[in-house]
């Protein structure tokens, strides 16, 4: 008989613990929700931030004239804890002090991946190249930050010539979702 009740208390404390943490996504006190980049096991993984995860511009192949299309492969690796990505990064193009976002590719779909540690996941910037006299961009940095921590960013200069502009100053480029990497 004493069996019994160790089991149901047991039993009745795991089931207390597991209602503590929500897993549903919203806000419980523990940075659910919010830029910290880090939280609890409990639900799902916390938001990427930029300043989190290894960050590496290339491959690259670069417009060698102006009407021309390039890609800009930008590579994220785990560092520690799991982190999330879902949908598509923020890449700005900066140009004589000017920010220009470049807008999501309007064919990819994005998905949520999670970023382990020493696991990677890319996206791909593709562009293009602008000339003289021509509606253009002089742009000198690239800035990427990720969706759920927009304002922790990390910037990279952009040598990869001009980029054309579109309407209202939009630069002729898209950027992908995010693509698991490796094996």
């Amino acid at each position: 008989m004493r069996v019994l009740p160790i089991s149901v208390t047991a039993v009745a404390a795991a089931l207390l613990l597991t209602a503590c943490g929500s897993g549903d996504g919203s806000p419980s006190g523990s940075g659910s929700g919010s830029d910290s980049g880090s939280g609890g096991k409990s639900g799902d993984t916390a938001a990427c931030r930029i300043s989190d995860v290894g960050v590496e511009v290339g491959p690259v192949s670069a417009a060698p004239a102006a009407g021309d299309t390039g890609t800009v492969t930008v590579t994220l690796t785990g560092r520690g804890t799991d982190c999330t990505l879902d949908g598509f990064p923020r890449v700005t193009l900066a140009a004589a002090g000017t920010d220009a976002e470049v807008p999501a590719d309007k064919a990819a779909q994005g998905q949520k991946l999670t970023l382990a540690k020493d696991t990677t996941a890319s996206f791909t910037i593709t562009y293009v190249r602008g000339g003289t006299g021509e509606a253009s961009l002089p742009v000198d940095k690239l800035t990427v930050s990720l969706p759920g921590a927009a304002s922790d960013t990390q910037s990279f200069p952009w040598t990869y010539g001009a980029v054309a502009s579109g309407t209202k100053g939009v630069p002729d480029a898209s950027v992908s979702a995010f693509q698991q990497a490796g094996d």
